[in-house]
């Protein structure tokens, strides 16, 4: 059965390359899709480029949206990461 989750978050980081690839990782584990927006702007969870490239600074509001079998758990994972990530 497939779902969706999203959580909002507040970045610890701004979203350079190590709390990128931290997400990235994160990500990886889980089989849903999981994307982080921040305003208008949508990044696949699994490209580290993508999530740099959506400009969000340390302390910055973004949700983190997952849609798949394990959609809770991954949304919860990738939050983890980005609450955390230094």
């Amino acid at each position: 059965m497939s779902g969706s989750s999203e959580i909002g978050v507040v970045l610890a980081a701004a979203l350079h390359a190590r709390p990128a690839g931290e997400v990235v990782r994160a990500a990886a584990r889980f089989r849903s899709t999981v994307e982080v927006r921040h305003g208008a702007r949508a990044a696949s969870a699994r490209s580290a480029l993508r999530l740099m490239s959506l400009g969000a600074d340390a302390g910055a509001a973004v949700t983190v949206h997952a849609t798949g079998d394990d959609a809770a758990e991954a949304a919860a994972a990738v939050a983890d990461v980005l609450r955390t990530a230094e």
